[in-house]
């Protein structure tokens, strides 16, 4: 479970697929560049806000399951103590 992060690569990956998305849509699309350029700005300011989104989301979920892990090792140390002093 140490492998793994706090979500930086999923937002990451997310943020390239969406921009790559944009870039692919925008070549093909048969706007004036006006359009087009206007169209970029709006789908940008989305993007962004999406990740930031994503990103948020990520952290509340990496602190939750800090959380639980943290909770989850101290009973698992108590229950250790208890079965240690059982064993006496």
């Amino acid at each position: 479970m140490a492998d793994r992060d706090s979500g930086a690569g999923f937002v990451v990956g997310f943020v390239i697929g969406a921009v790559a998305g944009l870039a692919i849509g925008f070549l093909y699309a048969p706007k004036r560049g006006e359009e087009t350029r206007q169209m970029l700005k709006e789908k940008t300011g989305k993007v962004k806000e999406t990740a930031e989104q994503v990103k948020e989301k990520a952290t509340e979920v990496t602190q939750k399951v800090k959380e639980t892990a943290a909770e989850v090792k101290e009973k698992a140390q108590e229950k250790l103590k208890e079965v240690q002093q059982e064993a006496k």
